[in-house]
C-alpha cells in the first residue's frame, strides 16, 4: 500500500470512529499504536506510564474523532500530537518534565509522522531553520518542554521564545508547502 493510500485509509477510519464505529477504532489502533507508544515511552520515560498515555490517547480519539480535519494535518500527525500532549501531562503529573535530546526528538518526528519521501522533505526544511529554532521546535513538540521551560533554559523572555518558535513553524510550513 502506498503512503497516500495508507493516509486515506487512516482518514476514513477516523471518520468512522467519529460515527461510533468500534471496529474502526480497532483498525486505527492496529495501524498507529506502535508509533504512538514509542512517543509515549520516550516522553514518560517508562512503560507503565506510556501504556496509560497510549490508552488515554485512544479514549481521546474516541471522544474527539469528529474534530479531525484532514485539510489541517495528516491523521498520524494529529494522533501524534494527542499522544504527545497526553504523555506530557502524565510525565508532569509523575514529576518527569525532561526527556531525551534533539536527536531523539528528530527521530520521533521523522519516523512517527511522515512517509520516507516526506521525511526527506521535512529533514531538508528543518535544515533550513537556524539551530535555535530547530532545537526549540523539536524540544517543544517532541521532548515535552513548555515554552516557559525553553525560555528559562535559553535565558530569554517568554515572548521571544514564543515568537522564535512561531516564526520557525511558519518557515517550516512554507517550506513544506513549496516542496
Amino acid at each position: 500500500m502506498s503512503p497516500a493510500e495508507a493516509r486515506e485509509r487512516l482518514n476514513a477510519a477516523i471518520a468512522r470512529v467519529a460515527a461510533g464505529d468500534r471496529s474502526a477504532l480497532r483498525a486505527v489502533y492496529a495501524a498507529t499504536s506502535a508509533k504512538l507508544f514509542g512517543i509515549c515511552v520516550r516522553i514518560t520515560g517508562d512503560r507503565e506510564n506510556a501504556e496509560d498515555a497510549l490508552q488515554e490517547t485512544y479514549v481521546k480519539l474516541w471522544r474527539r474523532a469528529d474534530r479531525f480535519d484532514p485539510s489541517r494535518a495528516s491523521a498520524i500527525t494529529w494522533l501524534c500530537l494527542i499522544a504527545r500532549g497526553t504523555a506530557i501531562d502524565i510525565a508532569r503529573a509523575n514529576g518527569r518534565a525532561d526527556s531525551g535530546g534533539e536527536a531523539l526528538a528528530a527521530h520521533a518526528l521523522t519516523d512517527a509522522t511522515v512517509s520516507d519521501d516526506d521525511r526527506r522533505e521535512l529533514d531538508d526544511c528543518l535544515a533550513l531553520l537556524d539551530d535555535g529554532q530547530r532545537s526549540f521546535i523539536l524540544s517543544a513538540f517532541f521532548d515535552g518542554y513548555s515554552y516557559d521551560e525553553l525560555a528559562r533554559r535559553a535565558d530569554m523572555p517568554l515572548g521571544t521564545m514564543k515568537s522564535r518558535i512561531r516564526r520557525g513553524l511558519m518557515a517550516l510550513r512554507r517550506c513544506l508547502d513549496d516542496a
